[in-house]
């Protein structure tokens, strides 16, 4: 106890007291979850505290000005919110804080603990929607990137500095692929931002990976869905940049973010209630814009040398791959891993859907054999997938197609390699070794035919 109070003390000690006039103004109407304050002109992102009635203070956020008027959205409930209320200032605008004190912690959108522990001590300072950088200061993605998980390192091998996305409907086993990954993956630094998830998925999360060595090296951002729109698009900006910052000190980051889908919608329903009209089935261009923000501040940095390996889920809803936000992702990211409902029914864990999904740095980062063997088992399985029906209705024949027969004729040892428990963990060179001795079988029978 008494330790605490000392750091506590030696907290307030360093802290930079403002100086000047602290700015304010009043609350003249609040209409749909929109606040407009007089009297208060602020940048966009900047943050304020809200008077109310039990003498407590509510956090609210500018999203937009009109009339001279600065429009804000509380990042809580609206209740016991009145008319005057007073409104001030607090934080810098457009930052927030970060520092090492983050590692393994859970945080809320606004750096607040939210795992029970002290308070952060965090000096330092980033911008919230990050530092943009030039193009050519983006170096190539030329190594190959452990993430665990034998079918993605054997058929969609990821690089440092890739960003890749895990397309799935609801229920395919999308969050046990991340929850892999997120613990066996190899890197520095791990930054798992949780937007939009239930509240018992972030605290059974929690309590699998912030425990032992693991949690040293780990950074959880969750906002539940339960939450208002611009706490959870402010998380996903937050544990962004949190990782360009530890990229910044060299070291190989892996972003996991836990819906693109949940930050989309959190966008749209800010532009919606700005007044922006929906475009694409509801998409406001904004809030697709965001996702391509988003996106783009993972990567290689050729100055500091870190990088920002991202993992980004998509939800497709109702299993529709052609939904504005998976069209977005798939078109700005480095590869998708695309989830099957028909494979998780038939008990095939991890669901990966191998001939619909690919890694667009692969073959910069595998031997050509690696990479041969990847298309020939890729061809097994589309040609097994593709026939399954004329298969199991018995009007196949066998001898009409090689590539089918072959695929048939190891369909138990295919099955096998690209199946892993939960919680099991394959490193990249037992994966690639896997997929050679799988390579050589197939074709080992193809050849005594």
């Amino acid at each position: 106890m008494l330790a605490e109070l000392q750091i506590e003390l030696a907290r307030f000690r360093s802290a930079q007291v403002a100086s000047g006039p602290v700015l304010s103004g009043t609350v003249v109407a609040c209409d749909g979850g929109l606040i407009e304050v007089a009297g208060l002109a602020l940048p966009i992102g900047s943050l304020g505290a809200i008077e109310n009635d039990v003498g407590d203070e509510a956090l609210a956020e500018v999203i937009g000005f009109r009339r001279g008027h600065s429009l804000m959205m509380l990042l809580g409930d609206t209740q016991l919110l009145r008319p005057s209320a007073k409104v001030r200032a607090v934080g810098s605008p457009g930052t927030v804080r970060v520092g090492d004190a983050l590692l393994g912690r859970a945080v809320d959108g606004l750096g607040q603990p939210i795992d029970g522990g002290p308070p952060l001590d965090l000096t330092q300072k980033w911008p919230l929607s990050g530092k943009r950088e030039a193009a050519l200061e983006r170096a190539p993605v030329r190594e190959p990137f452990d993430c665990g998980v034998r079918a993605i390192n054997a058929q969609a091998t990821m690089g440092i500095g890739q960003r890749l996305g895990v397309i799935a409907g609801s229920g395919v086993g999308k969050s046990v692929l991340i929850d892999t990954v997120a613990g066996h993956a190899v890197a520095d630094i791990t930054v798992v931002a949780l937007i939009g998830e239930r509240a018992r998925e972030v605290s059974d999360f929690v309590a699998r990976h912030m425990t032992g060595v693991q949690r040293g090296r780990m950074v959880v951002v969750a906002v539940p869905a339960d939450h208002a729109p611009n706490l959870r698009l402010r998380a996903a900006q937050y544990a962004t940049a949190i990782a360009e910052h530890f990229r910044t000190q060299g070291k190989r980051v892996l972003l996991v973010l836990d819906s693109l889908t949940r930050v989309a919608h959190a966008a749209r329903e800010l532009a919606l209630v700005l007044g922006e009209p929906g475009a694409a089935r509801g998409y406001p261009p904004s809030a697709l814009a965001a996702i391509t923000r988003l996106v783009e501040r993972a990567g290689n940095s050729a100055t500091s040398g870190g990088a920002i390996t991202g993992l980004y889920t998509v939800l497709a809803d109702g299993d529709d791959t052609s939904d504005p936000v998976v069209d977005t992702a798939r078109a700005i990211l480095d590869g998708h891993v695309v989830l099957s409902r028909a494979l998780a029914q038939r008990g095939h864990y991890p669901a990966i859907d191998i001939p619909a999904s690919l890694s667009r740095v692969m073959d910069d980062l595998v031997t050509p054999d690696i990479a041969e063997a990847a298309r020939n088992l890729r061809a097994l399985i589309a040609a097994r997938e593709d026939n399954r029906d004329l298969v199991m209705m018995g009007a196949y024949r066998t001898g009409s197609d090689p590539v089918l027969d072959r695929a048939l004729a190891h369909s138990q040892q295919i099955d096998a390699f690209l199946m892993q428990a939960r919680g099991e963990a394959v490193n990249l060179a037992d994966s690639l070794s896997g997929l050679a001795a799988l390579t050589q079988m197939t074709h080992g029978e193809a050849g005594h035919e």
